[in-house]
């Protein structure tokens, strides 16, 4: 048994959390049989890089952005969005959205999409909705479940919440209040969920523990990874996670 540590910036995980669900056997089968949409989302403009092979102009495929409220960076976001991707045999359909996509889905598929909150020993990912008509997730979970198309969360550590994820929606649905700010509801989610954790168990076959938290200097939350497995394995995820390192922030100031 060898163990390693490692720090992963939240660009850093994200890129390996996209290597880690392009690796998912499930993914795997449905890029050469079957069809994939991959929801707007930070985490998931890495997935579409992973699984199309090229880079995309990541700002342009997100929606939803948390920002910080008084030193807010929106020099390298769009205005623009991409469109939505949908591969379809590994063949990426234009034209078609990832909501008419999950129309059309049957077991075997695979619908991607990320989460802003993890309650990671139950395995509930949690989706923050402020459209008034449930937005992606609330157009689309009925004909996931329906239908067992799996639903594949990838989410960073740095997304952990101490509460379970239903008493979290119970409290942002709740009506008896007076709102003061904008406050968006929570919709508790399941399905595959991948973290670093996940990827590295994918990726290189080791055991990864989140040991610590948080930095400076760009680091800023960041994870810290204790890693544990065959001497060969863990050498090949720290030689994979050194690839990673130096992925730029995904917004500059």
């Amino acid at each position: 048994m060898a163990r390693a540590s490692a720090v992963l910036t939240v660009a850093e995980s994200k890129r390996l959390i996209a290597k880690g669900v392009a690796a998912l056997p499930s993914v795997k089968r449905a890029m050469h049989k079957g069809m994939i949409a991959i929801a707007k989302g930070t985490t998931n403009a890495y997935v579409v890089e992973e699984l199309l092979g090229k880079g995309i102009d990541k700002p342009a495929y997100t929606t939803g952005l948390t920002l910080p409220k008084k030193t807010m960076h929106t020099s390298g976001l769009r205005e623009q969005r991409l469109p939505d991707v949908v591969l379809k045999d590994g063949v990426q359909v234009e034209g078609l959205t990832v909501i008419e996509a999950v129309k059309q889905m049957r077991s075997g598929d695979v619908f991607i999409k990320g989460a802003n909150a993890l309650d990671y020993k139950r395995r509930v990912a949690g989706i923050l909705i402020g459209h008034p008509e449930g937005g992606t997730i609330g157009a689309t979970i009925g004909t996931v479940v329906a239908r067992r198309v799996e639903l594949v969360i990838p989410v960073g550590l740095e997304k952990l919440v101490y509460e379970d994820i239903e008493t979290l929606s119970i409290k942002t649905r709740a009506c008896d209040d007076e709102l003061l700010t904008e406050t968006p509801t929570m919709m508790p989610v399941t399905g595959t969920i991948v973290t670093e954790i996940e990827a590295l168990k994918l990726l290189c076959n080791v055991d990864a523990t989140l040991i610590s938290a948080g930095g400076i200097g760009g680091a800023e939350g960041s994870v810290r990874l204790l890693i544990e497995g065959r001497k060969e394995d863990v050498e090949m995820a720290l030689s994979l996670i050194e690839s990673i390192q130096g992925e730029p922030p995904f917004v500059s100031s």
